[in-house]
């Protein structure tokens, strides 16, 4: 007898701001910008490849895969589970990654079968009801088929021509539902978010403000879950892998992280450096929007991160400018000179605003127009940085001279850098949020400690 699976479960319970159902979504598009075109979700695996069985004819028995505390995981239910994760995570498989994919949904089954075990002693003790019922494992399905486009018909179909019965997918909706609702009934009401914990996080915040942020999506491949630092890593080049390969980054990390976010498909929003782990940070520094990281060791597991967007820190000003402008090569004339500043200074109090900027200056001969869109006032060439630095919005700048002509300059908005801060409400909720998850994690993780498990 051993004892396995020691691991978070995050993925099982996953809170962000409020407790949360993970779904499942069948064709989900790679993110945009990703560095590989998408793949196809659901196509056939290479030649030579050997999916789990489907399901047996009436009549041949199964064995045994494990037992949780007396409660039995067949060999249909893994495979079955394996199906069901193989066609929900957009992966292909393949002869290197199914004993990842068994792995994975062997945790899960474990997973399940241990809250259903608390939830139904629960039930029996307090003579409550919590486990989902049928209408409401439906109405989760209804959702999933409609992100998917598909009638909930269609949905069921698409997983039966798979070889998966509905009921491996039904099972895992309501441990999700089921052990979500106990979760947030046995704890939410408790927890006391401090006005002293608010101001704390308002504090770190300003600090961080000056310095830049990224708007992120993350996998982390929890290293005592999978057993061990180097079963993480590859664990996780094999997801980098497919995900390059077109496997969808939101699916991935739905099935495969151990972090909250997989509620949400990975998407972190918004982070600075001081929010991630320091081997993550560090990585952000070097990405570019669009790009896929390499796996990233860190304490207790292994990260993936997809970088969406980056931008600059809040001490930064951003300006968006318009131009109204003459050109005029650098050795001209002095006459040509003044000419050209005639006509731009005659056409200044003419431009009402920046929305008719354009078409106003259109109007006059010689002069042409445009945007210049958004940039940090400090990378502005220096003549138009101190325009841009002294008008206000809405105003124009007296021509300037540059090696390209003679330029009106206009200040159509400007902002800080960086994002605007959470007020109290949106803190409280997020700090609630990281305490239901921890409390969670530790719930699970006593439960597999006081259990028997048994691996055949």
């Amino acid at each position: 007898m051993m004892r396995y699976l020691t691991g978070s479960t995050a993925r099982n319970t996953a809170f962000a701001c409020a407790l949360a159902v993970p779904l499942v979504f069948l064709g989900a598009a790679v993110p945009a910008g990703a560095q590989q075109p998408e793949g196809p979700v659901g196509t056939a695996p290479p030649e030579g490849t050997r999916l789990p069985s489907a399901p047996p004819p009436t009549g041949l028995s199964e064995s045994v895969a494990a037992v949780v505390n007396d409660d039995i995981i067949s060999t249909y239910d893994l495979a079955q589970r394996m199906r069901l994760l193989i066609a929900t995570s957009g992966i292909q498989p393949t002869q290197e990654n199914l004993p990842q994919f068994q792995h994975e949904a062997l945790v899960s089954l474990v997973d399940e079968r241990l809250q259903f075990q608390e939830l139904r002693r629960v039930e029996k003790e307090q003579k409550i009801d919590i486990l989902a019922d049928e209408d409401e494992v439906n109405e989760e399905i209804d959702g999933m088929a409609q992100g998917n486009n598909m009638s909930r018909q269609q949905f069921l179909g698409y997983l039966t021509s798979r070889g998966i019965n509905a009921e491996t997918l039904k099972q895992q909706i309501r441990a999700n539902i089921s052990w979500g609702r106990w979760i947030q009934g046995r704890y939410g009401s408790r927890l006391r978010v401090g006005d002293d914990q608010i101001a704390a996080t308002q504090a770190l915040m300003s600090a961080q403000a000056s310095k830049p942020q990224y708007n992120i999506a993350e996998v982390l491949i929890d290293a005592n879950r999978v057993g061990g630092m180097q079963q993480a890593m590859a664990g996780a080049q094999q997801l980098v892998s497919q995900m390059q390969q077109g496997a969808p980054f939101p699916a991935v990390a739905r099935q495969f992280s151990s972090l909250p976010t997989a509620a949400t498909g990975g998407d972190a929003g918004w982070v600075s450096p001081g929010e991630v782990p320091a081997e993550v940070a560090g990585v952000l520094e070097q990405m570019r929007p669009g790009q896929l990281s390499q796996p990233i060791q860190v304490k207790d597991g292994v990260y993936i991160l997809y970088l969406k967007e980056k931008r600059a820190g809040g001490t930064s000003t951003l300006v968006n400018l318009k131009q109204a402008a003459v050109p005029l090569a650098q050795g001209a004339s002095a006459d040509d000179e003044a000419a050209a500043r005639t006509k731009l200074v005659a056409l200044k109090p003419q431009i009402k605003d920046c929305a008719t900027l354009e078409a106003t200056a259109g109007k006059v001969p010689g002069v042409v127009a445009g945007d210049l869109g958004e940039a940090e006032v400090s990378d502005l060439a220096p003549q138009f940085r101190e325009a841009a630095e002294k008008l206000q919005v809405g105003e124009i700048s007296d021509p300037i001279r540059t090696s390209a002509g003679l330029h009106l300059v206009a200040v159509c908005a400007r902002r800080a850098a960086g994002g605007g801060q959470m007020d109290k409400e949106q803190i409280e909720r997020r700090l609630r949020g990281q305490q239901l998850s921890m409390i969670a994690r530790r719930y699970m993780r006593d439960l597999r400690n006081s259990a028997t498990i048994e691996q055949k």
